[in-house]
């Protein structure tokens, strides 16, 4: 039978918790609470580094992201991979985008960690997409 990994569940679910607050809120330069030193979010078809958040960040719509409670598989003691999926719902508009995170998380030794988040979009057509690129300063 496998160990139970209840303070494992509980502290990757807060770590995706804090992104949502951190992304909704529009903080800056906390990303190392929520992410590995080398981490990458890809959204868009464009992987963007922990350097490269402040100008996605700001190129981004604001408004309010709901997540529900990450499915996690872990793969031993310090790896783990989840799917979390996600509201976003604009601020003055309050149209709403549906998609879900892809994610790796690595216990590093201030806690777990995302490593690797990816953004799939569900579109109204049914179909499945990782989305129009926004950033000004992309270059793919």
């Amino acid at each position: 039978m496998a160990e139970p990994r209840t303070d494992d569940l509980v502290e990757i679910d807060q770590l995706c918790a804090r992104y949502m607050l951190l992304t909704s809120q529009f903080v800056d330069g906390r990303w190392h609470e929520v992410f590995t030193p080398d981490g990458v979010y890809n959204a868009f078809g464009t992987d963007y580094t922990l350097e490269r958040f402040p100008a996605l960040l700001a190129a981004a719509p604001r408004g309010q992201f709901i997540g529900n409670m990450t499915v996690v598989d872990f793969d031993g003691p310090d790896r783990a991979t989840g799917m979390q999926h996600f509201v976003f719902v604009d601020q003055t508009t309050h149209a709403m985008r549906l998609g879900w995170y892809n994610d790796e998380y690595r216990r590093t030794p201030d806690g777990w960690r995302i490593h690797r988040r990816k953004t799939t979009f569900m579109r109204k057509s049914g179909d499945f997409d990782g989305g129009v690129q926004h950033d000004p300063l992309a270059t793919d």
